[in-house]
């Protein structure tokens, strides 16, 4: 009993490893990675493609127009519900994974009951605020605590684990494309919660359309840039030797 239990840590272990490696792989860091060249295709497939973008940011851009110029909350709200649910009908049609949509979905459904209950129309994007906030907290926290997020993440897209904690080099420049991250949150924040507090509904849905995914890629590119340029440079030893090797 107690070998079966020794052997059961290893492979338990490993299967935590192998999920995290995949959870790596299948972030926006981990797609442009993977991509041969930081092209405008490469971007675009690691965000999700344009009907990644279209799930993302058509709901918000829906309610703000039926908003500003109907002023009907139940009639805004009602729309972007509807371009949710047919998302994931085409996504059923075409027999390709729902989920993202079906995220997607709950998310405009709990800004929609939000901005019901108060009846106050810039509660539809109390949701986002939460999720900002929640992203900053997360990222902080792992800069504070020795473990910048995007170390982890390169890490386990290198296959080399925690290894790059041992350099100092490595730590701080993973430790400044954490915060760079933070930064983008933060700056969400900063921005568009004064226009929530003053009830301007139509600046803060297009600020929120203008600090998506526009925001998002340049952030995104450069961080995989860096992390490409820091993983070959670290490579780089020990290719010499190799050929020096051979």
């Amino acid at each position: 009993m107690a070998e079966q239990a020794d052997a059961a840590e290893p492979r338990s272990e490993d299967d935590a490893r192998k999920r995290l490696e995949g959870a790596a792989r299948a972030s926006g860091i981990g797609r442009l990675s993977e991509s041969e060249s930081l092209d405008g295709r490469a971007v675009l497939a690691a965000i999700g493609g344009l009907r990644g973008i279209a799930e993302a940011m058509l709901p918000g851009l829906v309610f703000l127009v039926a908003f500003t110029l109907t002023k009907d909350l139940v009639l805004s709200i009602v729309v972007p519900v509807v371009v949710g649910v047919l998302f994931i009908a085409v996504r059923a049609i075409q027999r390709q994974p729902a989920a993202p949509a079906i995220g997607g979905l709950l998310g405009i459904a709990l800004s929609a009951v939000l901005a019901l209950l108060n009846n106050r129309p810039e509660d539809y994007y109390v949701p986002g605020f939460w999720t900002n906030g929640a992203y900053l907290a997360v990222l902080l926290a792992s800069v504070l605590a020795g473990w910048p997020l995007i170390g982890v993440i390169a890490g386990l897209l290198a296959g080399t684990g925690s290894t790059w904690r041992s350099d100092v080099r490595l730590r701080r420049i993973y430790a400044a494309l954490t915060l760079a991250w933070c930064g983008l949150f933060a700056l969400r924040l900063i921005v568009q919660l004064p226009l929530y507090f003053s009830g301007s509904i139509e600046a803060l849905g297009t600020t929120r359309l203008v600090m998506g995914v526009p925001l998002y890629a340049p952030v995104l590119v450069v961080t995989v840039l860096v992390i490409r340029s820091v993983l070959r440079r670290s490579a780089s030893p020990t290719d010499r030797a190799g050929s020096d090797l051979r």
